[in-house]
């Protein structure tokens, strides 16, 4: 029903990749008018046209894009944007996939996090469903997040989005192979060097 459309979203945010069950899942539900997964999750994901958050410049004045330091940010920006692919507003400002080319092949997709201050998060989860999963079970009634994120677990499965555990503690919570906060200070530091900024 909607595979142009997800065609496209894959096109647009994920330079053609597959697009995993959870997220053609909670993407139809959005498309549908569904706001279940919205609800539990606190995802929005992103429209045709928009822009991409890290090549997104129209915030900034004249001014500001005329300055060499803003210049070599936004360079280094742009160059991160290759690697980083969000597809949703959520969790601390943005979430989406990390696929620089020194991560792992052989397992799932690397979740990443950019908040409204241009700093990057590794979520812990395998799905981008975990990942939300587990941001949201810290901001539940129950203090315990284990407990919450068990309760959000068990209520997505009741919505036909089975997560791969319902124990926080069995979410992944690996490192990157290549960290995105350090890669963007050296790609930034390279694009200074390259307008005789020191």
């Amino acid at each position: 029903m909607y595979e142009e459309r997800l065609t496209e979203f894959s096109r647009d945010r994920l330079d053609g990749r597959a697009i995993p069950d959870d997220l053609r899942a909670l993407l139809v539900a959005q498309w549908d008018g569904r706001t279940d997964f919205a609800r539990l999750l606190r995802l929005d994901f992103f429209e045709a046209g928009e822009v991409h958050p890290l090549l997104d410049t129209s915030y900034l004045s004249d001014e500001e894009l005329a300055d060499p330091e803003m210049q070599a940010v936004n360079a280094a920006a742009a160059s991160m944007a290759a690697y980083v692919k969000l597809v949703a507003k959520g969790g601390k400002g943005w979430v989406g996939y990390w696929f620089h080319p020194a991560e792992p092949t052989d397992r799932a997709w690397r979740l990443i996090e950019l908040d409204t201050e241009f700093s990057f998060w590794n979520p812990v989860g395998r799905t981008l469903a975990e990942g939300s999963a587990a941001e949201q079970a810290s901001y539940q009634d129950e203090p315990d997040e284990r407990i919450a994120f068990a309760r959000l677990a068990a209520e997505l499965a009741a919505l036909g989005l089975p997560l791969g555990t319902q124990d926080y503690d069995a979410l992944d919570d690996s490192a990157y192979a290549v960290d995105p906060e350090r890669l963007m200070e050296e790609l930034t530091g390279a694009e200074r060097e390259k307008r005789g900024l020191r």
